[in-house]
């Protein structure tokens, strides 16, 4: 009897460890982004490598401060693809992150075959947003556009330890004194 209990007791804990985990997730660290925020504008690298402001409509986003590559947005750009090219600095090696499913507006794998079918393109909207991290702007021929963050080359290298490649930026000051991992002496 005191066994049937336990495992009672058990299976109950789990499912509510199982079920908090799963809110946290999907639900639990994301705030919506008001458009006021963005003031209605979204921000794009030109080809001479300077962000500026370019108009977005029907703006939708998504953030966490758990994370720097939870953010997600969906929105309208009132300028045509070819334009954009000619003054955009375009991203190679975009990869749309998948947002949780209440963020309807966000499909990462229709961007994803969209961008490598060529019916979209990317863009960099901002270099280093946060340490090793880029915003990547998707944008479709009839100007819907998504934006997510997608984590450098730069960032890449230095989260697994390593020190920075030529032509990045240092890594910030606080990640200078951290404890790296002992050398192995086999």
């Amino acid at each position: 009897m005191m066994g049937k209990i336990l495992a009672g007791v058990i299976v109950v804990t789990a499912l509510i460890v199982g079920g908090a985990m799963y809110y946290f997730q999907v639900y639990g660290f994301y705030e919506p982004i008001p458009a006021s925020v963005q003031g209605g504008n979204v921000r794009m690298t030109t080809l001479f490598g300077e962000a500026e402001a370019v108009p977005a409509e029907g703006f939708e986003g998504i953030d966490a401060s758990s994370s720097p590559i939870r953010y997600r947005a969906c929105f309208t750009l009132p300028m045509s693809t070819a334009m954009m090219t000619e003054t955009y600095e375009t991203y190679e090696g975009a990869e749309p992150r998948v947002a949780p499913g209440w963020f309807e507006c966000f499909d990462a794998k229709a961007i994803g075959k969209a961008l490598e079918e060529g019916e979209a393109t990317a863009f960099l909207g901002e270099e280093n947003i946060h340490y090793g991290i880029d915003r990547v702007i998707a944008v479709f021929e009839d100007g819907r556009a998504f934006a997510w963050h997608q984590i450098n080359e730069c960032g890449a290298t230095v989260f697994d330890g390593n020190p920075a490649p030529e032509g990045c930026p240092p890594a910030p000051n606080s990640w200078a004194n951290a404890p790296q991992a002992p050398e192995r002496t086999e």
